[in-house]
C-alpha cells in the first residue's frame, strides 16, 4: 500500500467512524450506522472523482471502502456508550478526517490535471463534503455553519501539499506537510474558537418579510 493509498483508507475510516456517531446520536439501528458511515466515509471522494472525471470512482473499483465503512460501523454500534462526549469526539475525529482527506484530494487532483488550483479545489471538496452531507442527513448542527475554521482549514492543508510538491518536496514530506497544517488549524479552530471575522453589518430578514 503507497502512503496516498494509506491516506485515503485512513480518511475513510475516520469519516466513516464519525457518521457513526451521528447515528449514535440520533439512536438509529445498525443499518443507519452502515448508512451514515459509508455516506460520510466516501461522499467527499465520489464527488471528487465525478468531477476529474475519475471513474468509475474509487470505491467502485475497490469495494474494500466500502467494508472498511461497514466494519467501522459495526464497532462504533457496540463501543458509543462508552464515550462520555460523542459530540466532542466527533468533532476530533472529523478533524483528522480533514486533515487526511485535504491532502489525499490535492494529491489526486494534481496528480490527474497538473493544476495547482485544481488541486486545491479538489482537496477542500474531498475533506468537507463527507462531512457536511453527514450533518445534513442526520440532522447534527452543521460543521460548515459553525463560527470557527472549517473550510479553511482543507484549503490549508490542500494548500501546504501543494506548495511542497512545486518546490520538489518528496512525497511523505509533502503529504506530512499537509496533513499537520490541516490539523493544526482546526484543531486550533476547535480547541480555541479561531474564526474569521463574521458578516455582521444588517441580519437577514425572513423571507415572509420580504416577499
Amino acid at each position: 500500500m503507497t502512503l496516498l493509498e494509506g491516506l485515503d483508507y485512513a480518511g475513510v475510516a475516520v469519516f466513516a467512524a464519525t457518521g457513526a456517531l451521528a447515528a449514535s446520536r440520533k439512536q438509529l439501528d445498525m443499518i443507519g450506522f452502515i448508512f451514515l458511515a459509508a455516506v460520510t466515509g466516501i461522499g467527499g471522494g465520489t464527488f471528487r472523482d465525478i468531477v476529474l472525471g475519475a471513474t468509475p470512482v474509487f470505491w467502485v473499483q475497490k469495494p474494500a471502502y466500502l467494508l472498511v465503512c461497514v466494519g467501522v460501523a459495526v464497532i462504533v454500534y457496540v463501543t458509543a456508550h462508552l464515550v462520555e462526549s460523542r459530540y466532542r469526539l466527533l468533532l476530533w475525529l472529523d478533524a483528522i478526517g480533514l486533515s487526511a482527506y485535504s491532502v489525499m484530494g490535492a494529491a489526486k487532483g494534481l496528480a490527474l490535471t497538473g493544476s495547482p488550483v485544481v488541486a486545491l479545489v479538489t482537496g477542500m471538496m474531498t475533506a468537507t463534503l463527507g462531512g457536511i452531507l453527514r450533518d445534513l442527513l442526520s440532522g447534527e448542527p452543521s460543521v460548515l455553519m459553525r463560527p470557527e475554521i472549517y473550510v479553511s482549514a482543507a484549503l490549508a492543508g490542500a494548500g501546504g501539499f501543494v506548495a511542497a510538491s512545486l518546490i520538489g518536496a518528496p512525497l511523505i514530506a509533502a503529504s506530512l506537510a499537509g496533513v499537520i497544517l490541516a490539523f493544526a488549524v482546526r484543531g486550533g479552530a476547535i480547541r480555541y474558537g479561531w474564526a474569521f471575522r463574521p458578516y455582521k453589518p444588517r441580519p437577514g430578514r425572513p423571507p415572509e418579510d420580504v416577499m
